[in-house]
């Protein structure tokens, strides 16, 4: 489960604990993105955000966070990642190709075709859709046209998004009001600590 986590936020929790269950993963690796190629904003330093990932994540044995993204210098296409995870052997894990999953939202299953490699990707993986809002996740017609793997995560509507908690920060919320509704209690600290998403504080 890669992703900016600019901030991590209980949605990202919600989904990852969904496809846990649902799936009966070994874990669920999550990969703080190192340079998003298909991003124009830029991010919040790495090292941020792979502690808040760290911190929102600590309370389950099966979540593991993984810099492999952040400490690969060049743009972060999942597809080398994929590629680097499988070749790795990891201890425990199955590594017949059907039993990775890759979990990715509505969205970015429409536009995978935009994604670097994306025909080798969908033949490693099985590609588990977040549904948003009942709504079942349509293939673009370049993937529809590919045999793939999909499985669909029904997860309950969450109206929570990254973009949403850097403006309310920006605008001078007090992050301990994000918490535990949107941050865990353990994020709103670090946000605070380090003065994260505050207007002018440098990134």
């Amino acid at each position: 489960m890669g992703g900016s986590f600019d901030p991590v936020h209980q949605a990202h929790i919600a989904l990852a604990t969904l496809a846990l269950t649902q799936l009966q993963l070994d874990e669920v690796r999550w990969i703080p993105v190192g340079e998003p190629w298909q991003k124009a904003r830029p991010l919040t330093a790495a090292v941020h955000r792979v502690e808040m990932v760290r911190l929102a994540t600590a309370h389950v044995p099966r979540f593991v966070v993984d810099t492999l993204e952040v400490n690969r210098p060049g743009p972060s296409y999942t597809l080398d990642t994929v590629r680097t995870l499988q070749a790795m052997n990891l201890p425990g894990i199955n590594q017949d190709l059907d039993q990775w999953f890759l979990i990715i939202g509505q969205d970015q299953y429409r536009n995978l075709p935009t994604w670097n490699g994306w025909q080798e990707l969908i033949q490693r993986v099985t590609l588990a859709v977040a549904g948003r809002e009942g709504v079942k996740p349509v293939a673009a017609p370049e993937l529809a046209a590919q045999p793939h793997r999909m499985v669909e995560l029904r997860l309950p509507p969450m109206s929570i998004s990254s973009t949403e908690i850097r403006a309310r920060l920006a605008r001078g919320d007090d992050p301990q009001t994000l918490a535990p509704a949107m941050v865990s209690n353990a994020v709103a600290r670090y946000i605070a600590q380090h003065q994260l998403y505050a207007a002018g504080t440098p990134r």
